[in-house]
C-alpha cells in the first residue's frame, strides 16, 4: 500500500509540474492554454502561477516519500484540483486546451482518491 500511495502522489506531482514550463514565457503559456498572453500583466500573473504549480508539485513529490507530509499533500491537491475543475465547469465558453487541462485534473483526482483510500486503509490496519 505504501508504494501505491507514493505512486499516486507522484502522478499528482507530475500533473502539477507540467505547467511549470509556462514560467518561461508567453509563448509557452499560449501553447499550454490556447490563449494570447501578450498582455504583460496577464503574462506575469500566469508565469507566477506556473511557479506556484512548481512549488505545489515539488511538495507532492517529496510527500510521496514522506508519509508524515501526505495528509497535507492530500488536502492541498484536492483544493487545487477541485477548484480548477469547478471553475471550468461553472464557466461557459472555455476553449479546448482549458478543457483538456480539466480532464488531466480529473485523472489526478482519481489518482488522489486512490492514494487517500490506500492511506486510510493502512491507517485502519495499524
Amino acid at each position: 500500500m505504501k508504494h501505491l500511495i507514493s505512486a499516486m502522489l507522484v502522478i499528482v506531482a507530475i500533473i502539477h509540474l507540467l505547467p511549470v514550463i509556462g514560467a518561461l514565457g508567453s509563448d509557452k503559456l499560449a501553447t499550454l492554454y490556447g490563449l494570447d498572453f501578450s498582455e504583460p500583466n496577464l503574462a506575469i500573473l500566469m508565469r507566477h502561477r506556473a511557479v506556484l504549480f512548481g512549488l505545489l508539485g515539488s511538495f507532492f513529490l517529496v510527500a510521496a516519500f514522506r508519509p508524515a507530509w501526505q495528509p497535507a499533500a492530500f488536502v492541498m491537491a484536492f483544493a487545487s484540483l477541485l477548484s480548477f475543475c469547478y471553475f471550468v465547469w461553472s464557466a461557459a465558453g472555455h476553449n479546448a486546451q482549458v478543457h483538456r487541462v480539466m480532464i488531466v485534473d480529473v485523472v489526478a483526482i482519481v489518482a488522489l482518491v486512490v492514494a487517500v483510500v490506500a492511506w486510510w486503509l493502512t491507517r485502519s490496519k495499524a
